[in-house]
């Protein structure tokens, strides 16, 4: 065991050379130093502006490719690949609602350059957006004539009874056609015109 002692030196622990490490650090900072130089001062501290988050002025087209097959191979470029196509992202999307989260998401706004924060309405601007939406619905309102009114009832309650005695007929003729198979002559001749189907006056 003595033996064993007096092969291994007193301090078995790692030594640093300190001064070395020293002049890499002050190294590093001088780079570091000269690389933030070469940089504004006004760009460093500031951070991106970003737009609020606004109203979409599209339709988002997602019925365009329904039920729609598509022949994929390895040279489709990926916007021609199934699912729904992000070109601001550049990814694909399988289905629908996740394209929908998608676009509505963080990282699709930011690549807009749109933050998720949104305008605060003052009263004036919901003022002015009632008078518009209530100038719309006016807009909408048809005025009716009366004379023109009445004219278009009578023409439906004419085209009602045309509907109605055509039905009628077909009903009839369906009817007539329809006794069992037999011949009408010979049912007929036996009495059996009819089963309570005709009027007695």
């Amino acid at each position: 065991m003595s033996s064993d002692r007096s092969m291994r030196p007193d301090d078995h622990r790692r030594k640093w050379d300190l001064d070395e490490y020293e002049k890499a650090a002050k190294l590093r900072e001088d780079v570091e130093k000269s690389l933030s130089k070469g940089e504004s001062s006004e760009d460093k501290g500031e951070k991106v502006k970003r737009e609020l988050l606004k109203q979409r002025d599209y339709k988002v087209d997602l019925d365009s490719k329904l039920g729609k097959s598509v022949v994929i191979t390895k040279n489709t470029p990926q916007a021609a690949q199934g699912g729904y196509y992000c070109n601001v992202c550049d990814c694909v999307v399988k289905d629908s609602i996740n394209f929908l989260d998608h676009i509505n998401g963080k990282k699709h706004q930011r690549n807009l350059g749109m933050s998720m924060k949104i305008e605060r309405s003052s009263l004036d601007q919901v003022k002015a957006r009632f008078n518009v939406n209530k100038r719309k619905l006016e807009e909408k309102k048809k005025e009716y004539d009366i004379d023109q009114r009445l004219e278009e009832l009578r023409e439906e309650e004419e085209r009602a009874k045309e509907y109605r005695k055509e039905k009628k007929k077909k009903k009839k003729v369906e009817d007539d056609n329809d006794l069992g198979g037999a011949d009408a002559d010979m049912m007929a001749m036996m009495g059996f015109g009819g089963f309570g189907g005709s009027k007695k006056n």
